[in-house]
């Protein structure tokens, strides 16, 4: 039901836009492009641009070659940095010129996964010379359009397309990998993504330059980190845990940047989480109010960790940090979402509840 919700929810997006923004993260291109969304949109008459956020943790000559061999109009930013962003504004308006030769004003709509970093562009495009409601006559009461220009509009709500199966929500971290009881198939899944989009990784990471089968590569890599089972085999299951594990903390990534000492934690708050999805609770206030007593009981020094996709937001939780920035920090960077609401707790350990979007 909310998978159709939310589609619901991104067709209605579509229809009442003129130009369809695609955030995508440039890190996984693959992953976080939607055709089913692009199809929708081209069906629609739509004008469609595809926007690479956080671009500056790809390198630039990669970014180049991928967006001349594109299809479609594309942009590579950085949102966060504020770099590219002139240049988005240009594009935009370039599309709206077509336009608006046969209507007279333009609305420009945000669409794609949780976690690309739709919100940090519509706030960066808004800048402090944004203008409120639109008074445009027949536009759905309750939202609202920003002023870009004289001429153009900006829906003040991103889209978010649904993550529609498991394997990929485990591999945009949003299941931990040590919690998933069948993590051959996301890591095969993971393997394939990565062959397709930049096979040198592989390379750099593992030393394999033999590229044959996904499980053959998987048996590879167990072998190459010895996780073996007794009588020799490598242990398939486990390696694809561990590859999860890589990619969803960050340690493995599309290009060979040299790797960050890791920080240990273990993924926990399972039961907690559930009761917060089940209450839909996306206030860190009113999750302290109901569970803090419990989330208290378990204040050390061992760094615990446990996030979940609720209706498009990510809520996080992290203790065992003598400050509480320690924990925004280690989520931010587990899960690549900016904090938009956190609660500290704690006296001697802290622990820290947050939203992310």
């Amino acid at each position: 039901m909310k998978q159709r919700k939310a589609w619901r929810v991104v067709r209605e997006v579509i229809g009442e836009a003129d130009i369809i923004i695609e955030v995508v993260d440039a890190r996984d291109p693959i992953g976080t492009r939607n055709r089913k969304l692009e199809k929708l949109v081209l069906e629609e008459g739509k004008k469609l641009l595809i926007v690479m956020n956080k671009a500056d943790l790809v390198p630039k000559e990669w970014a180049e070659e991928y967006k001349r061999k594109s299809e479609l109009p594309m942009v590579f930013i950085s949102a966060r940095e504020r770099k590219g962003t002139g240049i988005l504004r240009r594009e935009i308006k370039k599309l709206a010129k077509e336009l608006l030769n046969e209507q007279e004003k333009v609305k420009v709509a945000l669409i794609g996964y949780p976690n690309v970093g739709k919100s940090t562009i519509i706030n960066t495009l808004k800048g402090k010379k944004a203008v409120g409601t639109a008074p445009i006559p027949g536009y759905t009461k309750g939202k609202q359009l920003i002023r870009l220009s004289k001429k153009i509009w900006l829906l003040d709500s991103p889209g978010v397309v649904p993550i529609d199966d498991f394997d990929e929500l485990v591999i945009k971290g949003g299941f931990p990998a040590d919690k998933i009881e069948e993590p051959v198939k996301p890591a095969l899944k993971l393997i394939g993504r990565i062959l397709e989009t930049r096979k040198e990784a592989l390379t750099e990471k593992f030393g394999i330059e033999d590229f044959s089968s996904e499980e053959d590569i998987l048996r590879e890599i167990g072998k190459r980190k010895g996780i073996i089972r007794k009588g020799g085999e490598v242990d398939l299951e486990e390696t694809a845990r561990w590859l999860l594990r890589e990619w969803q903390t960050g340690r493995f990534t599309l290009f060979g940047k040299e790797e960050e000492k890791g920080q240990e934690f273990v993924w926990d708050f399972e039961g907690v989480l559930d009761g917060i999805e089940e209450d839909l609770l996306l206030d860190p206030r009113r999750i302290l109010w109901k569970y803090g007593e419990e989330l208290r009981e378990k204040l050390d020094n061992t760094k615990r960790v446990g996030v979940r996709e609720i209706e498009g937001f990510t809520v996080g939780i992290a203790t065992g940090f003598k400050k509480c920035d320690g924990g925004i920090k280690l989520l931010e960077k587990l899960t690549g979402k900016q904090v938009i609401a956190s609660e500290c707790f704690g006296k001697k350990w802290k622990g820290v509840v947050v939203i992310m979007e």
